[in-house]
């Protein structure tokens, strides 16, 4: 194909060997291209695909081969990322993508709106073309992430002939249900992180202007992003939507997003609640992060508190999750087949902590079933 650099490198051959992730490049800039392409060069983990300078060119590509990751970038000439994103995301079949972007203001608005439409995961562009140490760092960690989504671990035998057999998905664990709760929410608390924002727009558009009790929103996201991300959560949800300041009180109806520079907490003062945004490193290591978040619905709402673990990777949420739980509260979390990586919400069901594990509009349609009195089917 015309345009396309980078030859294939393909897995050792031999029956049981691991199939590399295969990635392709779209970037309009050659030494992106580049420069990317080297800091997967020699690691057996993955494969080069190809390298793609246009959006039009990928989609040929993709049609035509079989990969794992799209690494796009948002601002290109002629067709931008973000416009190519449906095509490439149909023509991929279920390829994931990831978004390397710049945090300028058209570059971070263009990524969010990515992220809603379905891409996995984003990254900061580095400035000046500095692409080596942490960029490197995270870039590697990125795909390793969405690569090996929903544990799949892209356990693939090759033939010997050294065609990739189909995928081998595990079987979704059992995991045992805590009883679902009716009665009042006076405070509902939501945690994402790879594939959050897809996930939080099939939520909020099916949880109904019915449902007026305050909502906090912690989502794994570059600090630069946070503005943009909140601007297009509250598009999708028709709710005022604030990114969280310290002292911001609770509002009924108002949804408040944790900045990328600290947790929320909360606090009463009077017969107000207000945030309390906290800089301090969390046992999860994530800025901003679930648990803190979900430990203070724990502490002010008790039973009257509801968390809700989306799509993302790791363990964040479930310590917080635990708490709400030994407080009277309810813990819902997402499913494997609709999570980008089944990690978060995987981890506080196989836990024993969730009441539900279901998809984001069903998990949605339960919390304004349980607000308004009725139970859900």
């Amino acid at each position: 194909m015309a345009g396309l650099a980078g030859s294939v490198r393909r897995a050792d051959s031999g029956r049981g060997t691991v199939r590399p992730i295969r990635v392709l490049l779209v970037d309009d800039s050659l030494v992106a291209r580049t420069v990317l392409a080297r800091l997967l060069d020699g690691r057996s983990e993955f494969e080069i695909a190809g390298a793609a300078p246009t959006a039009d060119q990928a989609i040929q590509f993709l049609n035509s081969h079989e990969i794992d990751i799209v690494v796009l970038d948002v601002e290109m000439p002629g067709k931008d990322g973000l416009t190519a994103l449906p095509e490439i995301l149909a023509a991929s079949q279920g390829a994931r993508v990831l978004i390397v972007s710049s945090a300028a203001e058209a570059g971070a608005l263009a990524t969010v709106r990515a992220l809603t439409l379905g891409a996995a995961d984003t990254l900061l562009k580095p400035t000046a073309g500095n692409f080596a140490g942490e960029f490197a760092h995270k870039f590697i960690d990125a795909l390793l992430r969405i690569g090996h989504a929903n544990h799949e671990a892209w356990k693939v035998a090759t033939r010997t002939d050294d065609a990739a057999a189909p995928r081998v998905i595990a079987p979704v664990p059992m995991v045992a249900l805590r009883p679902t709760k009716m009665g009042k929410v006076s405070c509902l608390a939501i945690g994402a992180s790879t594939g959050g924002l897809h996930a939080l727009s099939a939520f909020f558009r099916r949880l109904t202007t019915s449902f007026t009790a305050p909502i906090l929103i912690t989502q794994h996201l570059p600090p630069p992003f946070m503005t943009y991300f909140a601007a297009q959560l509250r598009d999708i949800a028709g709710r005022p939507t604030k990114v969280a300041t310290d002292g911001m009180v609770l509002t009924p109806g108002e949804m408040f997003v944790a900045p990328g520079e600290g947790h929320i907490r909360l606090a009463r003062n009077g017969a107000k609640v207000v945030v309390r945004l906290d800089p301090n490193p969390a046992p999860s290591r994530c800025m901003p992060s679930v648990d803190p978040m979900f430990e203070a619905v724990a502490e002010i709402y008790g039973a009257e508190g509801v968390g809700v673990v989306l799509t993302g990777m790791g363990r964040d949420g479930t310590v917080g999750a635990e708490a709400i739980v030994l407080a009277g509260g309810e813990i819902l979390a997402q499913d494997s087949a609709t999570s980008v990586v089944w990690g978060m919400p995987g981890s506080v069901a196989q836990a024993g902590l969730a009441s539900l594990v279901m998809s984001p509009e069903d998990l949605a349609r339960h919390v304004c079933a349980r607000s308004a009195g009725a139970k859900w089917k």
